[in-house]
């Protein structure tokens, strides 16, 4: 059953037994209120009635009756039977019926409102008995048609149905129309997700023409966000994936182009240094994929401990020199005593992938510095170079896997896998940190790294 169809039913249901609950109650409310008005005057009758018996005396308990008794509606039925079940006066309307208006057997020693039906007339009968004393000497019946509140209720119900029934109609026809209407959004939704799967393209989104603070205006906002996402990851998936063919393509063509020469020329120390070279290039780049791999699927741990991180910045420092090989001038400025909570490996590899992204877009005779500083509670640790700056569109995209400003920062003879920038921002998040970046094109960039302080 469709969503619409449910809805629809739901409405006609609730609706139906709100009219249904309010109709049985204006029903009985009706009977009740007629019945108690014809209750009161049957029992105002009655009383009138049996103060108009006169009693001569009571001879084995037969009733005499010395005076007509006053028969002033021609609605009302009256009987008065002795203590033998013997009927001693009627009322003229009541010619030729000789059984008793009230439906149960003699005797009835208690006032007894009842209905029962006379040859085919509802009646409602008041039947009070006759005490001479305590002795039941007879009882008096008093009984007027309910031909008015048979028929007040007949029409009620009637018109009760015909109301209800239409208005049941009405609701669904007006139902159909307000859920139509209220599903169109989305319908469009439905009909954007089928034409996005059919024509692969995630850049289509659903236009807003319902408030933006409504369920379906929440619905269509979180859908076309979710596109967007999609459409980002895809993109970067297949940004990724031409990166990747990319970077290999380049080692091993030229790999291929040197085993060619050595077949032809035979081995040379040269041709075998280039092959080792991107060979070693190529490791160093499925070992980072596999890193951020592990770590995006969640199966990398850290292992947090203290970590002094001035002395793990005079470790990178050194390395740094050796790297570079008097080609790029490494120093150190500020250095401030620190101690953080991480993974001292991992905290390395975040350090160091950046002195080495500083020394490769540095050129020959640049100069990288690094500092760290104690600000309130938090470690502040900077690496600058005096490169050719980063373009600030471009800044935005430097954390992204394989993104190269090649137009601006040449690549120097260290190489790299593209992945490195990606991998020190994955590791200064997981420690709870974050790196951010400054460059002016022709002076320099300076990253920043914030990681917390040990607490004490």
């Amino acid at each position: 059953m469709s969503l619409r169809a449910r809805l629809i039913l739901g409405y006609s249901t609730v609706l139906i037994t709100v009219l249904l609950l309010f109709g049985i109650s204006i029903y009985f409310i009706l009977e009740y209120t007629l019945t108690q008005q014809i209750d009161q005057a049957l029992g105002e009758s009655a009383d009138s009635l049996r103060n108009s018996i006169a009693i001569q005396n009571v001879e084995d308990l037969q009733l005499l009756i010395l005076a007509p008794l006053p028969f002033s509606s021609s609605n009302a039925y009256v009987q008065v039977w002795d203590a033998y079940g013997t009927l001693l006066v009627s009322s003229p309307n009541l010619q030729g019926v000789t059984e008793p208006l009230a439906s149960r057997a003699l005797p009835i020693l208690q006032p007894e409102l009842t209905d029962n039906r006379i040859r085919g007339v509802h009646l409602r009968v008041m039947t009070k008995p006759i005490l001479i004393g305590s002795v039941y000497a007879g009882q008096l019946e008093v009984g007027t048609p309910l031909i008015v509140v048979d028929r007040a209720q007949y029409i009620l119900l009637l018109v009760l149905l015909i109301g209800s029934a239409s208005a049941v109609l009405l609701s669904i026809l007006l139902g159909n129309g307000i859920v139509r209407s209220a599903l169109q959004p989305i319908d469009a939704v439905t009909a954007t997700a089928l034409q996005i799967t059919l024509a692969d393209d995630l850049s289509r989104r659903i236009p807003l023409e319902v408030p933006a603070g409504s369920e379906v205006g929440k619905l269509i906002q979180a859908f076309n966000e979710t596109l967007e996402r999609l459409e980002k990851l895809f993109t970067a998936q297949s940004r990724f994936l031409a990166d990747v063919s990319h970077e290999l393509r380049t080692p091993l063509t030229s790999i291929r182009g040197n085993v060619d020469l050595i077949r032809r020329m035979g081995p040379d120390s040269e041709s075998l240094d280039a092959v080792q070279s991107e060979v070693d290039r190529m490791i160093r780049l499925v070992g980072d994929l596999l890193l951020l791999s592990r770590a995006e699927a969640g199966n990398l741990p850290l292992s947090k401990t203290p970590v002094v991180i001035d002395t793990l910045l005079l470790e990178v420092l050194q390395q740094a020199i050796v790297l570079t090989q008097g080609k790029v001038q490494v120093s150190i400025g500020n250095l401030e005593q620190a101690i953080v909570i991480g993974d001292r490996d991992r905290l390395k590899q975040l350090l160091l992938n950046l002195v080495v992204n500083a020394l490769q877009y540095t050129q020959s005779g640049g100069r990288v510095l690094l500092s760290l500083r104690v600000v309130d509670d938090c470690v502040h640790i900077t690496i600058s170079d005096n490169g050719p700056g980063i373009p600030p569109d471009e800044l935005p995209h430097i954390f992204d896997r394989f993104y190269r400003v090649e137009k601006s920062r040449s690549r120097s003879a260290l190489g790299g896998s593209g992945l490195g920038l990606s991998i020190a921002q994955w590791i200064a998040q997981s420690h709870d940190g974050r790196i951010e970046v400054a460059s002016e094109p022709g002076k320099g960039t300076t990253f920043s790294v914030w990681l917390p302080l040990k607490k004490e």
